[in-house]
């Protein structure tokens, strides 16, 4: 087999390859057996048909295209590997000559275009500098901790008076659209929290005031449902008004909430918390932050079809996987967020540039780095992302060898660790000047946060099979 290689772009090349009859026999007769396999034909036994009968019988092109669609892929990858290409995706197969001619000896020949990776230089990590925020614990702080334990606790009774800011009402609702109900526009029975926000806009102020019985009217427009971005007449009955009951912020509550016998030690226990949240809040900004800066040091050429094909994939899972099964539409999505389409499509482009960029990035990483992943990382990887999923760690691990998924997560375990590695590196200070350094098993941990698992799932065309079928 002889191959050639023309550079059309920084991301994309042209592999013309001819391949010799010699070489192609095996896949020749690898056909006609295959198909002798397949078919009957009366005077001859199954798998003793001579080729001359099938090429009669089925005709000759039948077993030349099950011979190219065997022959091909194999000497496409190899074409690859000879060429030392690092390639990306499916070729775009054309050009295919002398097809007719292979059963007679001829010679096959064909071009193959496809993706490569862009070649990236790296900056100096040491020289990547970024700005965090610092870890403080205020009183207010715990203080606000400890009101929200004391909501995790309390209870509610009916009263006979007006609904005010922060009671709670029981309410049934009505919306019209056009004078008309739809499907979804009735709800009976609903408990809301009077300032919450988590219900339709205007509520809050249509059953302020109103007690159990009253009714009110107000226009909103709705957020969701069948009729998402219309605007609502709503109608909002008030069979009851509740008003919560705290419980004292005293030892016994202390008890009562925790393992503690003394509202001190709660609020010291609360004070650690919070600081390890906020260590762990200062860690993940810092990975974006570093991130971001070691993105705007690089310069990076986009394979096409990748970039197309990433974004329309993006697309598709907000239609499909998000939108449909809220009854909304794209369109109807985008106007609720006061959005155009043409703003939309350049958001997503923004997003899958960042998103493959990342993963090349990383990517890069790993290789200079020689960075590997163990069977320890990836089993604690696994359980992670099971967490996150609602899986056990063995019904998750059933489902990533089923779809051949391993190497995609030994792919977010390398790429964690690589920025990990960047973060290290990097000069981290908070506002206070203070310079905050994150040692090896505290930067692998936060390296399986959200930037790396953006990294993950930027470009999933990139690890596909290169093997393709003419």
């Amino acid at each position: 087999m002889k191959s050639a290689v023309e550079t059309l772009n920084p991301t994309r090349v042209r592999l013309t390859v001819e391949v010799p009859f010699e070489e192609l026999k095996p896949s020749l007769d690898a056909a006609y057996k295959k198909i002798n396999q397949q078919v009957s034909v009366p005077g001859f036994r199954k798998g003793k048909i001579p080729n001359r009968v099938i090429d009669q019988r089925f005709g000759r092109a039948a077993v030349l295209e099950e011979a190219v669609n065997d022959a091909l892929p194999r000497f496409y990858t190899q074409a690859v590997e000879e060429g030392g290409i690092d390639v990306l995706g499916q070729p775009d197969i054309s050009d295919l000559e002398g097809v007719e001619k292979i059963a007679d000896g001829g010679d096959l020949k064909f071009t193959a275009e496809v993706d490569v990776r862009p070649e990236i230089t790296l900056p100096d990590f040491s020289e990547i500098s970024v700005t965090v925020d610092p870890i403080v614990v205020s009183d207010e702080d715990i203080d606000k901790s400890l009101e929200q334990l004391r909501e995790r606790f309390s209870s509610v009774k009916d009263v006979e008076r007006a609904a005010a800011a922060g009671d709670i009402v029981v309410v049934d609702l009505e919306a019209k659209v056009d004078g008309e109900v739809p499907d979804d526009g009735i709800a009976s029975g609903v408990s809301y929290e009077i300032g919450s926000g988590r219900l339709i806009d205007g509520i809050d102020d249509a059953v302020v005031g109103l007690v159990a019985g009253g009714t009110a009217t107000f226009s909103t427009e709705l957020k969701g449902g069948t009729q998402a971005g219309k605007t609502s007449e709503v109608t909002v009955t008030v069979t009851a008004v509740q008003e919560k009951e705290l419980p004292e912020l005293d030892d016994e509550f202390a008890q009562l909430a925790s393992e503690f016998d003394t509202l001190d030690e709660l609020r010291e226990d609360s004070r650690k918390r919070l600081e390890r949240m906020k260590e762990f809040d200062q860690a993940t900004q810092a990975q974006e932050k570093v991130l971001d800066e070691l993105l705007s040091q690089v310069e990076m050429d986009y394979p096409e079809k990748l970039l197309k094909d990433e974004i329309e994939t993006r697309r598709h899972n907000l239609e499909h996987h998000q939108l449909e099964p809220m009854g909304l539409d794209l369109t109807t999505y985008l106007a609720t967020q006061d959005k155009t389409l043409e703003d939309f499509l350049a958001e997503t482009e923004e997003q899958a540039k960042k998103g493959i960029k990342t993963q090349f990035v990383l990517d890069q990483i790993v290789a200079n780095e020689e960075l590997g992943v163990n069977q320890e990382e990836l089993t604690e990887h696994l359980i992670r992302r099971a967490a996150g999923s609602g899986l056990t760690p063995d019904q998750f691990a059933q489902q990533v060898v089923q779809g051949g998924q391993v190497p995609l997560l030994v792919g977010e375990v390398a790429r964690g660790k690589a920025l990990a590695t960047v973060v290290e590196a990097a000069k981290v200070v908070d506002t206070d000047g203070n310079e905050i350094n994150f040692d090896d098993d505290e930067a692998d941990e936060q390296g399986e946060n959200a930037p790396a698992a953006e990294a993950v799932e930027a470009a999933p065309a990139a690890e596909e099979e290169t093997a393709t079928e003419a």
